[in-house]
């Protein structure tokens, strides 16, 4: 129970010993009309004991004072005093009338007023005396639990609450008494269905006119609804919950597998690429060569979906024009659908700038448009927009977790075969697919909704069967300029340099397939598998070494701890990072220099070259794909 708040408008307060009661004003004029009454009569009561006097001696004085005619002039206004006083009697009676008929109109406008509130009200209000009996019950009672008047006339008020929490409802009306002033409290009542309802309750005290305690207002408010509203909504936080700790262990399980995985690729790719590269064109050794390169690039594909719905990828986010980037794939959009199904662009010409990876944005909307394609297999429309939004606080529900501000949304629309909510429930999860088997890998949207959540957006999917679906992606605005990328560096073909180059690498077949690949291309390789190898090199070796390519994980030490290292005696030494771990960027963990340039695995032969090539030039500050 609480306080009941400010007293309601057109109430006085009357003081009592210890504290106040409301009255109405109607009752605070009828007692004071009532006063006015008694003066009234006792003033009559007077006059009729003066006009039995006078009249007496009139009557007594009579025959002494026969003739006299100052006896007739006294009786003259001894009679006309007595007749205005009668009449001044009347016209009080008459106002005092008028005042007691004006008053019970007011006090019967106030109990219709009292009984409109009672009979309409949401809420249940009863009295009650000190003791828990009940001494009025509002008519809602039956609207919301059930009882007649009858039912609740001999009841007291812990009858039907639940009897967990009675003694919580017992101690609050105890303070209520105790002090004069209620705590809202929460308790159960049970409804004439044998159900049970959650009330909201307050109290006020009602003093007597002594000041003390005597009743209490007690105001009930059902909140069943709301309550269930938020177990609902906690219901499906908790959904999400698990579903993101789901997510995060599948995660770090490919992520944990990524490393000595891709590993593993680069050895397969390097090995077919170089068996590819040298067996005659009309080999048909080459062919199966090639179909190996493939098969591995493949996997190294399906490797990076899997790091980038665990939000695991290594992006590299630039300052992009939305409606640039789509416009750019349009042409290839529109021949990836096919010419039954009609190709829409709605790009808002006022549409932001967001800070993203290109290529993982493209990738999104490869896959939905893709997704799209397949759900239209007899013909459709399909629409992509962009737009500039606000998010409110009111619109959380439809994008859980989003904060509110400006963003630029991205949406992709079809009027295909639609998905129920059973479906729409699991779309995000990986490996999960609505296509035959075959036909899909589970991992399209999961990749949409890591890539957008791992570039700070949100994505919502909205669809019902045979009404198409509508998929909403929300990335941050940004006010910062696009930069336009100048000529990208490309390195001269490889010749005989004889830049030393010092290889830490633990993996034994990956170190020797870079050896060669380094050596056939002209490069001194000099080949550590631990960092404490790589250090007795660099004691033993005279030359200057010119480049240190090592891994970002070594055992025993990592990466740039082994650069600083070996920078002591080389400082001039420029340095290549490779890493297979797929954490998010290591540059922001503290791994590795701002600066430092990273070589991502598995990678291809033309990629380490590059990559070489671009560390060992004048320009060297970004990461390397």
């Amino acid at each position: 129970m609480s306080y009941l708040g400010d007293r309601p408008t057109g109430l006085r307060s009357e003081s009592g010993a210890s504290g106040s009661t409301p009255v109405h004003p109607a009752f605070i004029q009828l007692r004071r009309t009532g006063q006015r009454q008694w003066w009234l009569w006792g003033a009559g009561a007077l006059v009729t004991v003066l006009m039995v006097l006078e009249t007496s001696s009139l009557f007594f004085s009579l025959p002494a004072r026969a003739g006299q005619s100052v006896y007739a002039e006294t009786l003259r206004w001894s009679v006309s005093g007595l007749i205005a006083l009668i009449l001044l009697a009347g016209i009080c009676g008459i106002y005092q009338q008028a005042q007691t008929v004006r008053l019970r109109h007011r006090l019967s406008e106030a109990e219709k007023l009292f009984y409109v509130i009672g009979d309409s009200g949401s809420d249940l209000i009863a009295i009650v005396d000190t003791n828990g009996r009940r001494l009025y019950n509002s008519p809602s009672y039956e609207k919301l639990l059930g009882y007649s008047q009858e039912e609740l006339k001999d009841t007291y008020g812990l009858d039907q609450i639940h009897p967990a929490d009675r003694s919580e409802v017992i101690a609050a009306a105890e303070e209520a008494k105790r002090t004069g002033k209620g705590r809202r409290l929460e308790y159960r009542i049970r409804h004439r269905d044998g159900s049970w309802r959650i009330f909201e309750s307050t109290a006020s005290a009602v003093r007597d006119h002594r000041g003390e305690i005597d009743k209490l207002i007690i105001v009930n408010r059902d909140i069943t609804a709301q309550r269930e509203q938020a177990r609902e909504i906690l219901r499906q936080k908790e959904e999400q919950l698990r579903q993101a700790q789901k997510m995060e262990a599948v995660g770090r399980l490919s992520g944990g597998l990524a490393h000595d995985f891709n590993n593993l690729l680069s050895v397969i790719i390097g090995y077919a690429e170089d068996l590819e590269l040298s067996l005659d064109p009309a080999d048909r050794r080459r062919k199966e060569a090639e179909e190996v390169r493939k098969a591995g690039e493949r996997a190294a594909s399906l490797t990076r979906q899997l790091l980038a719905f665990s939000r695991q990828q290594v992006l590299q986010p630039n300052v992009l024009d939305l409606n640039s980037v789509v416009a750019d794939l349009a042409r290839m959009l529109r021949r990836l659908v096919g010419s039954d199904i009609e190709f829409a662009l709605e790009l808002d010409p006022l549409a932001g700038r967001v800070k993203a990876d290109q290529g993982q944005i493209e990738q999104v909307v490869m896959n939905l448009v893709v997704n799209a394609r397949d759900a239209m297999p007899e013909g459709g429309r399909l629409t992509v927009a962009t737009r500039n939004i606000e998010l409110r606080d009111s619109d959380a529900d439809q994008l859980p977790g989003a904060d509110p501000g400006e963003y630029v949304e991205l949406t992709v629309t079809d009027t295909g075969t639609g998905m129920d909510a059973q479906t729409l429930a699991h779309i995000f999860e990986p490996f999960f697919t609505t296509k035959e088997e075959g036909k899909g890998t589970g991992l399209g949207l999961a990749t949409v909704a890591g890539i957008i959540q791992q570039s700070g957006g949100h994505v919502a999917a909205l669809s019902e069967p045979g009404k198409g679906s509508s998929f909403r992606i929300l990335l941050p605005r940004t006010a910062e300029p696009v930069l336009i990328a100048g000529p990208k560096f490309r390195p001269s073909p490889p010749t005989a340099t004889r830049n030393t180059v010092l290889l830490a690498e633990d993996d034994g077949a990956l170190r020797e397939l870079i050896s060669e690949m380094l050596t056939r291309s002209g490069y001194r390789v000099l080949a550590a598998a631990t960092p404490a190898e790589a250090r007795r090199i660099v004691r033993e070796f005279s030359g200057p070494i010119d480049l240190l390519l090592t891994d970002v994980v070594l055992p025993g030490m990592k990466g740039p701890d082994l650069a600083e290292a070996v920078s002591r005696r080389w400082p001039e030494m420029r340095v290549l990072y490779m890493s297979g771990y797929p954490e998010l960027d290591p540059k922001a963990r503290g791994h590795l220099p701002a600066d430092a340039p990273l070589l991502h695995k598995p990678f291809t032969t033309e990629a380490l070259l590059r990559a070489v090539s671009e560390a060992l030039s004048p320009s060297v500050a970004e990461t390397i794909q």
